[in-house]
């Protein structure tokens, strides 16, 4: 490096250095910044401890949980909890006694197909921290702290934890805590617990020494779609979900041909009039419709520019599309339904429509 740009390097760091001191200066490092103010602070430190520290003021009942979960989170995870193939369900494989004993005994039987949530999670303070600070998918910290309580709540009466008119607060979760099903699932023996609290022990297992034998062996390919069969079943490319390890094949080409060659003669929407899209977007968010559609990618539910596309030419398309969105239903685009929109006004309805009718343009 140059003399000359080292220098002019050193006099941008020192004028930083100079600005930083000059606005506030940080007692931890001494010419660097400024300390956070308690406002700054409380916005990022919003998790919640297994210990409840952090836990916010408030309370829900289980009617209020189920109308908000219907509203913002069953078209994702099912009316029951139970979801669909590409969200694993949260509810089911927990008994009585299990509640009982504090273990799920589900979780060392073999032939049981599925591992729920509340089979697995430990504290009740994980569901409400997680819900608060990442649910809805599409709008994540939108729900309420009371909202919050009660869609926990709603998951502990579905699970058998809490009855129906138990009503969850920052005062009562310790007894819901104390009937978690797999509440003595959890070890910190582990030692990657940070600090000395909430039972840590153990010397921390950094060596892996259990990877390093028995490993399973290299897979081998025991069977393969013969050639003349290939497209027998229809496309399997159009039969498989966009998630996960499992990806069809685009079996109406030849082995080895890039899926691209099949997307190149899918017939592109008709774009929209200018700014159309864009106080759509506003709609989609509010009823929750992004939550399940991408404009352009599909993500439980097809994407708006394919839905667009399939129907381009009808002679009924508005009406059409009017009904599908208002009875909702399933069977066309996969097996995941879609719930009835009964609550979304006529205006708004007409509006999305128009705007799915002249491409879902962006």
């Amino acid at each position: 490096m140059s003399s000359s740009l080292e220098r002019l390097l050193w006099a941008v760091v020192l004028a930083c250095a100079g600005m930083g001191t000059a606005v506030a200066q940080s007692t931890s490092y001494p010419g660097i910044g400024r300390e956070a103010t308690p406002k700054e602070v409380a916005a990022w430190n919003i998790d919640v401890r297994p210990d409840f520290l952090g836990l916010p003021k408030g309370s829900g009942t289980v009617s209020r949980g189920q109308d908000v979960w219907e509203s913002h989170c069953a078209a994702c995870h099912g009316v029951f909890g139970e979801s669909n193939e590409v969200f694993s369900p949260l509810i089911g494989g927990v008994t009585a006694e299990d509640i009982k004993t504090g273990h799920v005994a589900r979780l060392n039987d073999k032939g049981f197909p599925g591992r729920t949530t509340f089979m697995k999670v430990s504290t009740v303070s994980t569901i409400w921290d997680y819900v608060n600070r990442a649910m809805p998918w599409n709008a994540p910290k939108s729900l309420s702290t009371d909202e919050v309580y009660s869609v926990v709540d709603y998951l502990l009466n579905l699970s058998g934890i809490v009855p129906d008119d138990f009503v969850l607060s920052d005062t009562t979760i310790a007894q819901a805590q104390a009937r978690m099903p797999n509440r003595n699932g959890m070890t910190t023996d582990h030692g990657l617990w940070p600090g000395k609290g909430m039972g840590n022990g153990g010397k921390p297992d950094v060596k892996a020494v259990a990877c390093m034998k028995d490993c399973a062996g290299e897979p081998q390919v025991a069977s393969f779609l013969p050639d003349h069969a290939r497209n027998n079943n229809g496309n399997l490319a159009e039969q498989q979900r966009l998630v996960g390890p499992q990806h069809g094949v685009d079996t109406t080409q030849p082995p080895g041909t890039k899926a691209a060659a099949t997307t190149a003669a899918t017939p592109s929407p008709k774009p929209a009039a200018a700014g159309q899209g864009a106080p759509v977007q506003a709609l989609l968010q509010k009823y929750a419709c992004a939550a399940c559609h991408g404009v352009d990618r599909k993500i439980v539910g097809p994407a708006f520019q394919d839905v667009a596309a399939k129907y381009q030419g009808r002679a009924d398309l508005q009406a059409y599309l009017s009904g599908k969105i208002r009875s909702g239903g399933q069977g066309l685009w996969g097996s995941i339904p879609m719930p009835p929109q009964t609550a979304l006004p006529d205006a708004d309805l007409q509006r999305i429509v128009d705007w799915l009718a002249a491409g879902a343009s962006k």
